[in-house]
Parts: C-alpha cells; structure tokens; sequence
C-alpha cells in the first residue's frame, strides 16, 4: 500500500469520536519514557501520559520484554480457561487491597470494568438505579454511559431509566455554601439524596463514583465525603462502586486513592493504569458478593475476559510499581509538580487554582472576567496549542464552560528534569497566550 501523500489529511478515512475535538495535527511514530516523537521529527514531553493511562512511560524496557515474550508462547484463550498470568494477577491485586476484596475479573476497558460491576450490582441488589455524580465520565457502553453526565447525552434518544445525578462537591466552585463562604459539603449531600429519595422508585442498587473526578475538572472529594457518601449507601442498600480508573495504582501517592480516607468500597474497578497503556481492565469485589451473583447467574462473557498476554503485562507493572517504589515516588514528584505549579499561579493572575493529588493534578484559568463570557474556554484552548507548538503535550477538560482546566498526568516514572522542562514550557505559553488575547 502506498504511504500517505505529503500534504494529505492523515485522518480523512477515520471517524471522528471526540466530540468536536479535532484529532492531534501531527502523526505519532515513536513513543518512549516522557516523550513522543512526530512524524516529522518533533518531540513532545507527554504530561497526560498517552489517555492517562501510561504510568510507566511509553515503551518501558520491562513491558517491551514481558509482551514479546508472553505473545510467543500464550496470547489468548477460550474465555472459559484459565492461565498462570490471570490467576496470579488477581491474587496479587488481592494482595494489594484491604480485605475483603479478594475477587477479581480481568478485562479491557474502563467502561466495560464498570458496565461489569453496575451490572453485577443490579444483580445482587435486585434493584436498577444507579447514583452518580454530575461531571462524571464513567465509559461510553451502556450502562457506563448512562451513569456519565460530563459529555455524550444529548442525541442518542432515552437514557436507562433509574440513573441519577448527585451534585459534585467542588471547593473552587461550591454551590451550597456555609455562614463562612466556603464549600458546605454535608448539607449538599444531604440535599442531593434528598433530591434522589423523592425520584426513586425504592430500587437503589449502586452508587457509582471516582475518589477524584478527573474528566469534571480533577476534583478531589472533601476529606469525610466519601466515608459520608459510603454510610448513605449503607442506609438504603446500595453497594459503593469505585471508579480508579486514573487514581488507581500509586498515581495519587497511595497504592488507591480510596485508602486516603480508609474507606473500603463494594466493588473497585480498574483500567487505565493496571495495564500501564496496555487494554487491560479489573473488577475487584467482596467473596459474599460474587458468591450471590454467582447463585443468581451472573453473566459477563467478553471475547478478551481473563485473556493471559494482557494478565501478564498487569504482572509486570506490579513488579515494577513494587520495585521503584513508585507511589513514593508520586508523592514526592507530585509535590515538586505542584509546587512549580503553585509558582505559576502566584506569577499568572490567570491561574485560579491549582488541586490534586500525587501525579494527578489539575490547574484552573480563569479569563471570563477579562475576555468575556467563554474567555476561560478561549484562553484554556490557546496555552494548550501554545504548549503544543513548544513542545508540551497538554489534555484539557472538554466540558462546556470548563475549557480553562488543565488535568496534568505524567508517568509516574518522569525525571525531576522532565517535570521542570513542563513547567517551564507551560509558564511560556501561559505568558503568550495572555499577551496574544
């Protein structure tokens, strides 16, 4: 087949899936470490780490050999055996988490992970409604989508029926306040079942959450939210299912970000960072409940669950994660991060705020009340191609009216000069893009 012809669209055969975001202008032809390279020749330091997923920068020498390795002798089987890789992945994973989450399904995808454990749930409970927060994005199948409020709603006809919004407790942006000014968590909570209890039909079966909502604008609950959250599952029946897609496995300095609040979920599910840029998914759950959904049939049959090539590159990022130390080393990268970060707000009055935790930070623009209704948006989308023309790949929220927050995400194994280097590029593109507008 011929190459592309120079000057040519490089996607004009593919469908367009991200909304109106148009795909990145240069073709990727090598990735490793920090770095990506174009086809023309550029670097591009990778702050989002691929799709927030390559915890261990792209091409890690030991992902490059367990890959060649595993594919030349075990890849895939009948979904309904079992290999060494899927049988020690899930004890080790077992082993990574608080009892008693000790029952594991291997995967794909983030939202199949999640549609597997609303679906579980369902089953369990015996009921169907599904609470979620406001700005969450939980995957685009079905139950997954219906139970994502941040984009993809609006054209595709009715939603399932039982799915519910809860408010997003965001201390930046609050929308119930105290007598101080400041966020007052615990009465929007109380409000928002409020809201819930009045439109449900009394089959809540789950509550579907993030411990830090990244596509909503990274996020980070309020200390006593989610063991708040978890008791008002516990009131009315409901398993608490937590989303740790992005915030699983050391990004956020734990090994899970639920553990910062010593709160032990139902089911926690995995993607993302468990197969380090590799399509590798989980559902872990309680021995009690997969016993009941065992009793009463539970189905999940994929073409790739439980598949060995993929088990076993999980295999690896928990040896190399274990090894490096890799969630002391979020900890302690993530506060060099945010502190250049928090240098930049204090020189950039366009800087609202910056939050987060470990290697999952975001940073907020601010510019309506310079540029006008939607300046936040603009200047948003101006530093990112002003990074990108630098040499800095940038992923900012799409939501609308959210476009001036950057989710910064770099593997957890960048050096102290790569970390700088980003700093440095996004202080440049900061100053120009506030010049230019």
């Amino acid at each position: 087949m011929p190459s592309e012809t120079p000057g040519t669209d490089p996607g004009r055969h593919l469908i367009r899936y991200s909304g109106h975001a148009p795909f990145s202008p240069e073709v990727v032809v090598r990735a490793a470490g920090t770095s990506v390279f174009t086809e023309s020749g550029r670097e591009l330091l990778d702050f989002t780490s691929g799709q927030m997923s390559a915890i261990l920068g792209h091409s890690h020498p030991a992902i490059v050999s367990t890959v060649r390795e595993q594919v030349a002798h075990l890849d895939h089987l009948h979904s309904g055996m079992l290999s060494p890789p899927v049988t020690e992945l899930v004890r080790r994973l077992a082993g990574t988490l608080p009892e008693p989450l000790e029952k594991g399904l291997l995967l794909t995808t983030g939202a199949e992970a999640n549609e597997a454990a609303v679906r579980m749930a369902k089953l369990v409970t015996g009921r169907h409604e599904v609470v979620s927060f406001a700005r969450s994005w939980h995957g685009m199948t079905q139950a997954a989508a219906n139970a994502t409020y941040s984009a993809g709603r609006k054209g595709y006809g009715p939603a399932a029926p039982g799915n519910f919004a809860l408010p997003v407790p965001d201390r930046h942006r609050p929308s119930v306040v105290g007598a101080d000014g400041e966020l007052d968590w615990r009465r929007q909570l109380d409000l928002g079942f409020e809201m819930i209890d009045a439109q449900s039909v009394g089959s809540l079966a789950a509550c579907l959450v993030e411990p830090i909502l990244s596509s909503g604008g990274v996020v980070e609950l309020p200390p006593g939210y989610l063991a708040a959250l978890a008791a008002k599952c516990r009131e009315r029946g409901m398993l608490l299912i937590l989303d740790e897609a992005q915030t699983g496995l050391c990004r956020t300095g734990d090994w899970y970000a639920f553990q910062h609040e010593g709160v032990v979920p139902d089911i926690l599910t995995l993607s993302k960072t468990l197969g380090a840029g590799l399509p590798l998914a989980a559902v872990l759950t309680r021995p009690e409940i997969e016993q009941r959904a065992h009793e009463r049939g539970f189905l999940f049959f994929t073409t790739h669950v439980n598949d060995p090539l993929p088990a076993a590159v999980g295999n690896t990022v928990l040896d190399v994660l274990v090894r490096d130390r890799l969630d002391e080393r979020a900890r302690v990268l993530g506060a060099t991060l945010r502190g250049g970060l928090e240098k930049l707000a204090a020189r950039h009055e366009v800087v609202a705020d910056v939050r987060g935790r470990g290697l999952l930070l975001g940073m907020e623009l601010t510019g309506d009340e310079v540029l006008g209704e939607g300046g936040a948006d603009r200047l948003g989308a101006e530093v990112t191609r002003r990074c990108y023309e630098l040499g800095l790949h940038m992923n900012i929220v799409q939501l609308p009216g959210m476009g001036g927050i950057f989710r910064i995400a770099p593997p957890l194994t960048a050096g102290d000069d790569e970390i700088a280097r980003g700093v440095a590029v996004l202080d440049e593109a900061l100053t120009g893009a506030t010049r230019g507008l």
